[in-house]
């Protein structure tokens, strides 16, 4: 008997075999085991750097809390502009020593350069000259700590094992988080698939019934056809946000006509905004486009029209526009609905997060749909908010930025840059 699969293409089998790739990474985690952290020095002074050379080359660092011995690799550089062409090469520095007086280019402009791109290179500034002003610019660029010249070997060691602890323990518990991620879909889409089979079986059954059953019976059937479409519906939501956290969702990124995907949404909830008398409009450049994965604006794009139509009066409107600043685009879904107080607006972009009161009896959700929005804004660069009054309507804006060129498909790394703090919560 073969073993069932998602739509994902995960089974039960790959589940446990998550479980226990899980357990035995925590296995491993109570070892103590060696790392390999490789030293830069950049300064001029060539007696020093070779003197440091020979204190780090001798040290090692036990790190206690993950269980890590730490060893050191380390050469140096003269000047910025040979530490920059290292990093261009794709040269790993972990911990960078970094003189500020430097020839040509400067210290403070090789510590803007490191920390624009991206990686997690702890710096330590070495300097004699350093001034209160130098050092809070220092610090704002990105400066670990801060070692005065001349200094002492325990002085060196000392700034040297708290950056090893910070960068050993802080990769130790992205990799943790990372995994917990994955192992969350795993769960969740094995989940999923267990559910979906009762679920369309019992559709399937009511579906017959309805054409056989008249007054109440016939009302609960339609109310329990309601339910289903409403779990459902929350089955989708959790393997999408879940897909986006763990990086398990496969991009295709492409130039977008973003125009065109918001007429789509509008014609999408065109029907069920007739029927409450919702009026529908849209206002955005034509062929307004950005580099991004389709399926995503249409997620963000439906989400937020599907909630203006929900949680809008009867007679009420729905305005969505759209516009380009820059290398920034902004999409904006205006609604003249029931509004939320400024607590309910803190908290409606979290997980699970339900405002319930007496005019949102009766509308069905999975309180996920906003916290996917947020996500998705966050793997672009930028940010959901919502600006609103009780009794008036809301604005939800959500900005984005250009993908980067070429970053298609699977993309774990984005997944990492996700503020996804787990919020499992009802708003009462």
């Amino acid at each position: 008997m073969s073993d069932p699969t998602t739509n994902d293409g995960l089974s039960r089998n790959d589940y446990v075999l998550g479980l226990a790739e899980a357990e035995e990474q925590e296995r491993r985690l109570s070892e103590t085991s060696r790392q390999t952290l490789h030293v830069v020095m950049v300064d001029d002074e060539e007696a020093l750097c070779h003197g440091v050379r020979r204190i780090v080359e001798k040290y090692s660092v036990h790190v206690p809390e993950v269980h890590i011995d730490v060893d050191f690799t380390f050469s140096s550089c003269g000047s910025g502009e040979r530490l920059l062409a290292l990093l261009a090469d794709g040269t790993p520095v972990d911990v960078l020593l970094l003189d500020l007086k430097l020839p040509g280019v400067g210290g403070l402009e090789v510590l803007q350069e490191v920390g624009t791109q991206g990686g997690d290179t702890v710096t330590i500034v070495v300097t004699a000259y350093a001034t209160f002003e130098t050092a809070v610019k220092a610090t704002k660029l990105g400066a670990y700590d801060f070692l005065a010249k001349p200094f002492t070997p325990d002085e060196l060691r000392y700034v040297l094992r708290k950056a090893t602890t910070q960068l050993v323990v802080g990769r130790q518990a992205r990799r943790l988080a990372e995994e917990k991620r994955h192992v969350r879909f795993n769960f969740i889409s094995v989940l999923a698939h267990e559910l979906k089979a009762p679920l369309n079986a019992i559709q399937g059954y009511l579906n017959i019934l309805r054409t056989t059953e008249t007054g109440a019976n016939l009302q609960m059937i339609e109310r329990s056809l309601v339910r289903l479409d409403g779990m459902k519906k929350l089955i989708v939501d959790l393997l999408d946000m879940t897909r986006i956290e763990s990086g398990q969702r496969h991009r295709e990124l492409t130039q977008v006509d973003l125009s065109a995907l918001a007429r789509n949404t509008i014609d999408l909830f065109g029907a069920e905004a007739g029927e409450r008398n919702i009026t529908l409009d849209i206002r955005a450049p034509e062929g307004l486009s950005m580099v991004a994965d389709a399926s995503e604006i249409e997620i963000i794009l439906n989400n937020l029209v599907s909630n203006a139509v929900k949680y809008n009066r009867v007679g009420g409107s729905v305005h969505v526009e759209l516009q380009r600043s820059g290398s920034e685009i902004t999409i904006a879904v205006r609604d003249t609905g029931i509004g939320l107080t400024a607590e309910e607006a803190s908290k409606v972009f979290g997980e699970f997060v339900r405002i319930k009161n007496e005019d949102t009896v009766g509308v069905l959700g999975s309180g996920l749909g906003l916290s996917t929005v947020r996500k998705l804004a966050h793997l672009y660069g930028g940010e959901a908010t919502v600006e609103s009054e009780r009794g008036v309507g809301s604005t939800f804006r959500v900005t984005l930025q250009d993908a980067a060129p070429g970053a298609s498909n699977n993309q774990p790394g984005a997944a990492r840059q996700l503020a996804s703090s787990q919020t499992y919560s009802t708003t009462e």
